[in-house]
């Protein structure tokens, strides 16, 4: 028989005899006069990453290979914000020459560990700490989300262009490709490769300026509801077997969709954000925050639809940005 729902164990690894499985999720909680603290929830249980000291620190993307737990994110110390990278709890900097740099997604590949960020202007991806600048600076950009297959490195991120537009972007081995119409502003947050289908999840404004969830597979751009007045974006993407799941946004509602029908998480009572889905067997996690009744984001991550809560609120706000289940 199960034991009860309250115990970790059974909330993370589910009453099931298959075999057991670990799930990781990354984010931050905020202690305060200490600063925010960037953690790591393995099974429910926290870890941080960061001292507590007046610092504050952001884990972004979590990533697990053989038995190393990798987390990518940054540090603000007085006037600099530091791209990091966390390996079994040890932490990194990675190679910059800005003093304003960001870790946004981490991917392992066989023996090479990839990181997509900024540093400074430049959209860039780090390869075992040594930076390739996917952009030139002149513009702002940054990357959001890499994914690795075979021999090619898929990048997901925005630029700015000449006319001052956000243009949502996707980079294969540093050739740049527009998503987006240049006109409106877009964004791409996620990207998966399944076989030889790129999916890329994030938003392109419409002629209103309200945002409109979308996916672009290979390029075509596909909205994920009709109801157009409503903001709302696509901040990631997995693919298992034949179907696709997106995690994303409808003004403060948190919804999932699976091969474009949508699954609401949240009732829009309160503020609500999901910033990463994953699917392993029959289970779907997705990472996220929603406030309490007190007005306090927890860190939360929905297991098959149903919530379970990684913070209590009683140090502050925190929130959860990824999760990986091995």
């Amino acid at each position: 028989m199960c034991k009860s729902l309250f115990l970790v164990v059974a909330l993370f690894a589910g009453c099931t005899t298959r075999h057991h499985q670990d799930v990781y999720v990354v984010g931050w909680e905020d202690y305060q006069e200490m600063g925010r603290v960037a953690k790591l929830w393995k099974n429910g249980k926290a870890h941080n990453l960061t001292e507590k000291k007046t610092r504050d620190a952001v884990a972004l993307s979590v990533f697990v290979s053989d038995n190393d737990v990798y987390a990518a994110g940054y540090d603000i110390a007085a006037f600099s914000v530091v791209a990091k990278l966390w390996k079994n709890g040890l932490s990194q900097n990675l190679n910059v020459t800005s003093n304003m740099s960001e870790a946004n997604s981490v991917f392992v590949s066989g023996n090479d560990v990839y990181v997509a960020g900024r540093e400074g202007n430049k959209a860039t991806v780090w390869k075992n700490g040594t930076p390739v600048n996917l952009t030139d600076g002149i513009y702002s950009a940054s990357a959001l989300s890499v994914f690795v297959s075979g021999e090619n490195v898929y990048v997901a991120g925005r630029e700015i262009n000449a006319q001052g537009n956000q243009v949502a972007k996707l980079w294969i081995n540093t050739t740049a490709y527009s998503l987006s119409n240049e006109i409106y502003n877009a964004k791409a947050f996620s990207v998966f490769v399944s076989d030889k289908d790129v999916y890329v999840a994030g938003y392109e404004e419409n002629e209103q300026g309200n945002t409109i969830a979308t996916v672009w597979k290979n390029g075509t751009a596909q909205t994920l509801f009709t109801d157009r007045m409503n903001e709302a974006s696509a901040l990631s993407v997995y693919v298992s077997d034949n179907d696709v799941y997106v995690a994303g946004h409808e003004r403060n509602v948190v919804k999932l969709w699976k091969n474009g029908i949508e699954e609401s998480l949240t009732y829009g009572i309160s503020d609500a954000e999901v910033w990463s889905v994953f699917v392993s067997g029959d289970d779907v996690y997705v990472a996220g925050s929603e406030r309490n009744e007190q007005g306090i984001f927890l860190a939360k991550l929905w297991k098959n639809g149903k919530a379970h809560n990684l913070t209590n609120g009683n140090r502050g706000d925190a929130k959860a940005f990824s999760v990986f289940v091995r």
